[in-house]
């Protein structure tokens, strides 16, 4: 029979035992509806203890090894691993999926958390960095990312007390994250002398900014903002490998087997040693805990799980039992109940009860398992060893018969004949031998006809014959019980097989997909009565195929859930169930057998926005007759802002310099000093390189950047006050409309942009993550909840970006040349323009192109003698600034130029803070407010200019350039500077903090000194 179609039968996950203790931790949890979650393989549980009954998702592709629970305990987070990991946010009660995040994580992601709303989730990757990320998981949106840290982290939590604070542990680590707009900061967890620098293995969070750990070494380390206060010492015997916070107090679990119990200030309560229970034994390690009322429930390393009820905490109910280390194998089930028996690595072997779903016995044996028969009448069980022996045991009471050791290598494969008289036992050295069951198996006969290991047998229904495969692929038939090979077709044309489970042969040539290897399909069954067959292979799948199945290419029924390697499958003895076991993921899984199949599947493809550039790269500006560029035009589509080295990478250069300290012996650095240095004052600002960089806060105070300060200035009173927060030269500035918000944009390798707050000095908001080498420009949309953003990698890239969030709404290449300025129209919501070299262009936040009336050159006006480069407009009008010096004001529809005003030394006013270093310098950013014009000059000057036409020199710095030299004199409060920038300058230190004197040099100077007289 030709299988051109698949089953139309199929195959419904009915049960799984099992739990992943092995590797994990804080994996098992109380929903709202007192179900209990977790996971085992590549399936998420619900679990009913009421009603003894299991729900499943299988969203996942490969093994799932973190989960986290929702605070309204419904949904669920699980994450895989895999080469492209994935993490599935799904409901528990309906076990659908709502969110899967993806793209981000490599190898797998290690830990997950949910945020006191629920709105956030945080995972932690299984890559080099640990990468940890920061999701909107409804909108399956990465919001924010950085490195974790260089050694495994084993968990993170969100501090539930304080918003937007996150705290991961790891390998001899703790680090208190803050995440400001899209920007993850951490800070590394103090130890000092409070406590030995720990592996830390678990944590929570508590109010007033305490941190409880759980440490290798089974003490409790207590955390105050970074730093340790003190430590619970002994609270476990060894390692706490979990902590679970809740309402009543928090509750940790060891490898020493014991749950204690704390309260809110984390004192004693009560302490239950799970190892002198009646389910307890020796070696016992808990690696989950979840403490919930009256209840707790516990996750073990050897796969099983525990429900406590508190008042009677010495008698913990058993739940979940499964195998746990190494690799399962060995599989087989009873001739005429409904039994399945298993073996593992784990040495164990156990008998489950496929109607009670539940283990009703269970024989510890002195080697690891590798394959199981039951003989035809169900009294004897026989075991397969890793070393070459063999057991058979009693099925009654798992006494054992007899031991017998034949073969130095595994035995692979082994069935009693269905008369019950022989037992096979196929070996990886390539034998089968033949013993007699009534003989108290006594080796009757040996087949040597193979020449690589055994994998399959069968028996022919009148036991007289017996097939089998190898790892080469070959099928080969003995006669019994001698183990004569039988070479001629002709006498086993006619023979009927007692089961089907090899995987060679002309009945099964359909399995075998195309290119595949002969040993990537594991076990084979085949229901006679129900002319179907089940496989399982090496990619965690189970098909079902029509029987026989003689054409390649078969079609066939799939079913996912195994994470790796399926290792065995049978049919139960009544063809109920088909069972199946996981090589590494020690599970068993339960499939209920139905004639139809019923499935829908839907997928939803969120679409993606992005910036629609109005037109193309080749504009009719490309081809016109434009002129060579102004000088310092040119100078500035020299420089570049690339480094070998940026200032984030300091961390990791500091790391290896310890590492270079650590093998050289060196004297032990002292104590660091008592007494610290405010920034008391600048002298300087940006003009040399940025433009419109300086504007009029709410207050009347003045805004804008030096160095990597941000700076705002208080005329009246000749003081200033710092934004600290970036870590590298800014290079851009704009204000919020409100005119109490700034946001700057700075170098970096990963440059960030941070709003901060004008009047607290604090970040409200930094973004990362989608400019190289820095960002040129910056400029919030009327409203002031978007900002757009140019940096300066190759293309110019142009974000636009949902600040308060941190969120990217879209992103697009700006230009192969340099970008100057970007601009949100304040009229039509969602259009920017960017300006640069030798073009402007207009854009709009869509997924279509939009052709604009207005994208054509309708007229220019001289404005000034050179170029153009600060524009600023007011309710009527404008003010321009440009090379020339000059200050223009201008009516709405720039046709009458209003009132000009020169930048020159002789319109200074008396209560100028120094000295103009020469007349109409080039101007870079200009702004109006109370009553006042700002103007910010390339040679680093801030100057105000009245309406009326006073001019006061509030500020300057030096230019372009490094300044190297530095001097103070003697007995009096001034400096002298030399720089790149050919200038001499005397700086007064007191309270007038103004510029005594300047002198123009005739090259760069690098050092300076003041003679004492």
């Amino acid at each position: 029979m030709a299988a051109r179609s698949a089953p139309s039968c199929h195959l419904r996950l009915e049960w799984v035992y099992g739990y992943r203790g092995h590797q994990c931790r804080n994996n098992l949890y109380y929903t709202a509806a007192k179900e209990i979650v977790y996971f085992v393989a590549g399936v998420g549980v619900v679990y009913s203890p009421r009603e003894h009954r299991q729900k499943f998702y299988r969203g996942h592709s490969d093994d799932i090894i973190s989960l986290a629970l929702h605070p309204e305990r419904v949904l669920v987070a699980t994450g895989q691993v895999g080469k492209e990991p994935y993490i599935c946010i799904w409901d528990s009660y309906t076990v659908q999926t709502i969110s899967v995040l993806k793209d981000v994580h490599t190898h797998g992601i290690a830990c997950l958390a949910f945020d006191l709303d629920g709105q956030r989730l945080v995972s932690v990757g299984l890559d080099s960095k640990n990468a940890v990320c920061v999701w909107d998981w409804k909108r399956g949106k990465m919001l924010s990312m950085a490195p974790g840290h260089t050694d495994r982290i084993f968990d993170i939590s969100w501090d539930l007390y304080q918003p937007n604070k996150l705290v991961s542990c790891g390998v001899k680590h703790i680090k208190f994250w803050s995440l400001c707009g899209n920007a993850l900061t951490p800070k590394r967890g103090v130890f000092g002398k409070t406590g030995d620098l720990q592996t830390i293995l678990c944590l929570a969070c508590a109010r007033d900014e305490l941190t409880y750990s759980g440490a290798l070494n089974g003490d409790i380390y207590v955390w105050k903002g970074i730093n340790l206060i003190r430590t619970i010492q002994g609270a476990h015997a060894a390692g706490i490998f979990s902590m679970n916070a809740c309402e009543e107090g928090f509750a940790t679990g060891g490898r020493d087997g014991c749950i204690r119990l704390w309260d809110l200030t984390f004192k004693p309560i009560t302490v239950i040693d799970l190892r002198e229970t009646d389910q307890g034994y020796k070696g016992l390690s808990v690696r989950s805990v979840c403490w919930r009322g009256d209840h707790i429930l516990v996750g073990t390393q050897d796969s099983e799980i525990f429900e406590i009820v508190v008042q009677e905490r010495n008698k913990p109910f058993l739940i979940m039992q499964g195998h746990c280390e190494g690799e399962l194998w060995a599989l087989a089930v009873h001739p005429t109940k409904p039994l399945a028996v298993t073996g593992s690595d784990d040495r164990s072997v156990r008998i489950w009860s496929l109607v009670d779903h539940a283990l009703i016995a269970r024989c510890n044996m002195e080697e690891p398992i590798r394959c199981a028969a039951v003989n035809a009448d169900g009294i004897h069980l026989a075991l397969g060893m890793k070393d070459g022996s063999f057991t058979v045991l009693r099925v009654r009471d798992m006494t054992e018969v007899v031991h017998i050791k034949d073969r130095k290598e595994a035995i692979h494969e082994l069935k009693y004949s269905p008369d019950g008289t022989y037992l096979a036992v196929g070996c990886n050295d390539s034998s089968v031998d033949i013993y007699g069951v009534a003989q108290r198996y006594k080796k009757v006969g040996e087949c040597l006809g193979s020449l690589s290991f055994i994998t399959h047998l069968d028996w022919s229904s009148d036991s007289r014959y017996l097939q089998t495969n190898d790892g080469n692929g070959k099928r080969l038939f003995y006669r019994m019980p001698g183990g004569k090979e039988v070479t001629s077709t002709e006498e086993i044309k006619g023979v009927h097989w007692a089961s089907w489970t090899c995987v060679s042969g002309l009945e099964v040539n359909g399995i075998w997909p195309k290119y595949s290897d002969i040993n990537d399909i594991n076990s084979v069954d085949g229901n006679y009565i129900g002319q179907v067959l089940v496989t399982a292979d090496d990619y965690g799948i189970i098909k079902l195929f029509r029987y026989p199945c003689l054409r390649k290419g078969a079609k066939f029924r799939k079913y996912i859930g195994h994470s790796a390697h399926v290792t065995n499958v049978r049919w139960s003895h009544d063809y109920q169930w088909v069972i199946s076991i996981g090589g590494a993921d020690h599970s068993v899984f339960q499939w209920k057998f139905i004639p139809e199949r019923k499935l829908k599947d839907a997928v939803h493809i969120a679409p993606q926005e992005s910036l629609a550039d109005s037109h193309s790269d080749e504009s009719d500006s490309d081809l016109s007759d434009v002129p060579e560029l102004d000088s310092e035009i040119e100078q500035e589509t020299q420089l570049t802002y690339r480094r070998q080295v940026y200032k984030e990478d300091l961390p990791q250069l500091k790391e290896q310099c310890k590492e270079k300290q650590k093998s050289a012996t060196s004297k032990r650095r002292e104590r660091a000093p008592g007494n610290s240095i405010r920034l008391h004052f600048v002298h300087g600002y940006r003009g040399y390189d940025c433009r419109s960089n300086l504007f009029y806060t709410q207050i009347g105070e003045i805004v804008y950047h030096v160095a990597a300060v941000g700076v705002i200035y208080n005329r009246q009173q000749n003081t200033q006050r710092f934004y600290l927060g970036h870590d590298d030269d800014i290079l851009c500035l704009t204000i919020h409309p409100l005119k109490d918000y700034v946001a700057t944009g700075q170098v970096g390798r990963d440059p960030s942009i941070h709003i901060w707050d004008t009047e607290t000095i604090k970040p409200l908001s930094i973004l990362k993550g989608h400019h190289q080498y820095g960002v040129s420009a910056v400029d919030f949309s009327a409203d002031g909840k978007r900002l757009a953003s140019v940096g300066i990698d190759d293309s110019h890239t142009v974000v636009l970006w949902d600040w308060k969030k941190g969120e990217k709404l879209s992103i697009a290449r700006g230009s192969k040349d340099k970008i100057f300025v970007v601009k949100m129209n304040p009229y039509v919501p969602d259009k920017l323009i960017t300006a640069g070299i030798k073009h402007m262009k207009f854009w709009r936040k869509a997924g279509d192109v939009c052709i604009w009336r207005d994208i054509f050159l309708v007229k220019t006006v001289k404005a000034h003698d050179g170029p153009v480069f600060s524009m600023h407009a007011l309710e009527k009008g404008f003010v321009t600034g440009g090379k020339d010096g000059i200050v223009a004001l201008w009516d709405d529809s720039f046709e009458r130029c209003l009132k000009t005003y020169a930048i020159k030394r002789a319109a200074l006013a008396p209560g100028s803070k120094g000295l103009l270093l020469e007349d109409n310098p080039s101007i870079r950013a200009i702004s109006l407010g109370h009553g006042h014009i700002l103007v910010g000059t390339k040679n680093g000057e801030i100057l105000e200019v009245d309406k009326s036409g006073p001019i006061t020199l509030l500020v300057q710095g030096h230019m372009e350039g490094e300044v190297w030299g530095l001097a103070t004199h003697p007995y009096l409060p001034i400096c002298a500077t030399v720089s790149d920038d050919k200038t001499l300058r005397i700086w007064d230190l007191s309270p007038s903090h103004c510029m005594l004197a300047v002198r123009k040099l005739k090259k760069g100077v690098w050092g300076a000194t003041i003679e004492n007289h």
